[in-house]
């Protein structure tokens, strides 16, 4: 059966989006390419065919939930106006995203295997992360340019380590309570937001 370049394409991200699970779950090193295929529902030979190493699986994952968080930080400003930040970090450190490892933001859950990979990985974030940075400080206001993207930074990194901070705990009024904090510091470090909505 020959399949078109876009069903191509749609079974590649599918076998991705499958994958990207897996290594937020248990990570680089605890993700072998046979567990990744199981997960994917194909075999490890399709794998090897269409990424060639499991090093490009964490690669390719990771440049899409980047890509991901990069399409969620202007659709929280679109939705929310002046109030994106209050509404991204409330999301980001809400129960539900701290409790989905699987589906959670892979700034968070993969950072520490880019500690620990390649200078490939080690770009492809700085890149990324310093494009995200940008779109958060699009949606701040007051300041130079410069004191929105430090202020941007100052949010993106309290949203990420709190994250990781709050799954390392695990009774629920502690963890709560710490949630609850670091998005009130996360919006103080924000600082004031702008409406770029156009609405």
């Amino acid at each position: 059966m020959r399949y078109s370049t876009e069903q191509k394409r749609e079974m590649r991200a599918a076998m991705l989006s499958a994958m990207g699970r897996g290594l937020r779950k248990n990570g680089f090193a605890g993700s072998g390419v046979d567990d990744l295929a199981r997960r994917a529902g194909v075999t490890s030979g399709a794998i090897y065919s269409q990424f060639g190493s499991k090093q490009a699986v964490f690669l390719a994952a990771l440049e899409a939930g980047l890509d991901e968080l990069a399409a969620a930080i202007p659709d929280y400003q679109n939705r929310h106006g002046a109030g994106w930040v209050w509404a991204f970090a409330g999301h980001y450190l809400g129960r539900a995203h701290r409790e989905d490892l699987e589906g959670g933001c892979v700034m968070a859950a993969l950072t520490g295997d880019v500690v620990r990979a390649g200078e490939e990985a080690h770009r492809l974030m700085e890149d990324k992360m310093q494009h995200i940075a940008a779109l958060a400080a699009r949606g701040l206001k007051g300041g130079s340019e410069a004191e929105r993207l430090a202020r941007a930074w100052a949010l993106i990194s309290l949203l990420a380590g709190g994250l990781n901070l709050t799954r390392a705990m695990q009774r629920p009024e502690p963890v709560q309570a710490l949630a609850e904090s670091l998005i009130e510091a996360a919006v103080q470090a924000a600082g004031p937001a702008r409406d770029v909505s156009g609405g």
